[in-house]
C-alpha cells in the first residue's frame, strides 16, 4: 500500500465516524414540535403543536387539520414560539406563552421550518 493510500485510509475512518455521529445527532434532533406561522391582517405569530396535538385534530395534511379546527371551533389554543436563549447560551425556538388563534376570514397558516433547534413545550 502506498503512503498516499495509507494517509487517505487513516483520514477516511475518523471522517466516516464524525459523519455518522453528525447524522445520528441530526436524526435525534427531529423536532417533537411542529411550527406554523399564523399570518393575520396586522401581524403574525409562530405557534407550535406536538404530534399528539396534531393527531387530536384529525387526519390529513397538518395545515388542513389546523384550518378545520379553526372553522369548527372558532379558535385554537397553542404555544407561541419565539427565538430565545437556551440554558447553555445557544439560540433556539422556545415557548413564551399559550395563545389563542381566532378564526378570521383573512387568516393564513403556513408550515414553518426552523433553522434553529425547537424546544419542547413545558409539561402540563
Amino acid at each position: 500500500m502506498s503512503q498516499i493510500t495509507r494517509r487517505t485510509a487513516a483520514l477516511a475512518l475518523p471522517l466516516a465516524a464524525l459523519a455518522a455521529g453528525w447524522l445520528g445527532t441530526a436524526a435525534a434532533q427531529t423536532p417533537a414540535v411542529k411550527l406554523f406561522k399564523v399570518i393575520g391582517p396586522r401581524d403574525e405569530v409562530t405557534i407550535g403543536l406536538t404530534e399528539a396535538e396534531l393527531t387530536a385534530l384529525g387526519s390529513g395534511p397538518e395545515v388542513e387539520r389546523i384550518a378545520r379546527a379553526l372553522v369548527a371551533n372558532g379558535q385554537l389554543t397553542a404555544w407561541q414560539y419565539i427565538v430565545g436563549r437556551a440554558p447553555d447560551g445557544s439560540t433556539r425556538y422556545a415557548t413564551t406563552r399559550r395563545t389563542a388563534v381566532m378564526r378570521n376570514e383573512s387568516l393564513r397558516i403556513e408550515p414553518y421550518t426552523a433553522a434553529l433547534p425547537v424546544a419542547p413545550p413545558p409539561a402540563n
